[in-house]
């Protein structure tokens, strides 16, 4: 299994709405059985800007984290769809196991 893990910024867009939400609505749409977008409280990218979750920070700085756990076909199938879209996201794909206790 794969644990497939993007950082985006909250202002990022694509199709007329938050590129998080596409990519949940993406997977989703796809059958991929589950996701998740959390949203970063600080942080700093390859600008090297420190942003953080306070009253002054301007909107949408923030990074959120957008992650699924699929299997390799499904990682593969993602990722063809993400590259037919010319989005340029960072990403991690990451070998991963899981089991319920």
């Amino acid at each position: 299994m794969n644990l497939l893990s993007f950082y985006v910024s909250e202002k990022q867009r694509h199709a007329g709405q938050p590129l998080y939400e596409w990519l949940l609505a993406q997977a989703q749409s796809q059958g991929i059985a589950g996701g998740s977008a959390f949203r970063a409280i600080a942080g700093f990218g390859a600008h090297g800007k420190l942003h953080e979750d306070t009253f002054f920070e301007l909107a949408g700085e923030l990074a959120v984290k957008v992650e699924f756990v699929l299997d390799d076909a499904h990682a593969e199938k993602f990722l063809d769809v993400l590259h037919g879209e010319d989005l340029e996201i960072f990403y991690l794909r990451q070998r991963v196991e899981f089991a319920k206790t």
